[in-house]
C-alpha cells in the first residue's frame, strides 16, 4: 500500500466514525507504517464490513490484511530435481551403497 492510500483508509475510519475517530499526529506515526505493509484493498473491505457490525473504530487488527508472502518452494526443487539430474548414475549407486551402510552401523 502507498502511503496516499493509508491516508485514505485513517480518512475513511474517520468519516465512517465521525467524533470517535478523529486523526491525530500521533495516529499517523502508528497507523501510517503498518497500514503500509498491507493490501490496500483487503484493508478496505474488511473496513467497509467491519462498519457494517461494529459502532466502534476499528484497531489495526481487525482490518490487517496483509499480501500472501511469496512461497519459493517449488523453484527449488525444480533447481535440486535439475541438480541431481546431472549427478551420474554411479555416483548415486555409491552414494546409496554407503548411506546403507551407515544406517546399517548406527542401527546396531
Amino acid at each position: 500500500m502507498k502511503y496516499e492510500e493509508a491516508a485514505e483508509v485513517l480518512e475513511t475510519i474517520e468519516e465512517l466514525f465521525p467524533e470517535k475517530f478523529v486523526i491525530t499526529e500521533r495516529k499517523i506515526a502508528v497507523f501510517i507504517p503498518e497500514l503500509m505493509k498491507m493490501d490496500f484493498a483487503s484493508v478496505m473491505d474488511k473496513l467497509f464490513g467491519y462498519a457494517a457490525r461494529y459502532p466502534f473504530p476499528p484497531t489495526l487488527a481487525d482490518i490487517a490484511s496483509y499480501p500472501p508472502k511469496p512461497n519459493d518452494y517449488l523453484e527449488k526443487k525444480k533447481q535440486w530435481d535439475e541438480e541431481a539430474a546431472k549427478v551420474p548414475e554411479e555416483t548415486k549407486r555409491l552414494f546409496e551403497e554407503k548411506f546403507e551402510a551407515l544406517l546399517k552401523k548406527v542401527s546396531k
